[in-house]
């Protein structure tokens, strides 16, 4: 049996190109908030920036999991 563009195998998912798409826009629309934000944080010790924006770069990943879920399932939990 051979594979090829004809073969009928698994056909891929629109929800793959979709999530990746969300993906994208989740993190530039995070970018642009933490980075709207940059003026004040910019005014607190550097310490206190510091976690700031460790935390920021840790919670943009929350939502990915339900998200890649979706993708591979097409329901929102696992």
């Amino acid at each position: 049996m051979t594979s090829g563009p004809h073969s009928s195998g698994p056909q891929p998912s629109w929800r793959k190109p979709a999530g990746m798409f969300l993906i994208l826009l989740l993190i530039t629309l995070w970018a642009v908030i933490i980075g709207s934000l940059s003026p004040w944080i910019g005014q607190l010790h550097a310490l206190l920036q510091a976690v700031i924006y460790i935390i920021a770069g840790i919670v943009w990943i929350l939502p990915l999991k339900p998200l890649l879920s979706w993708m591979e399932t097409g329901r929102w939990r696992p």
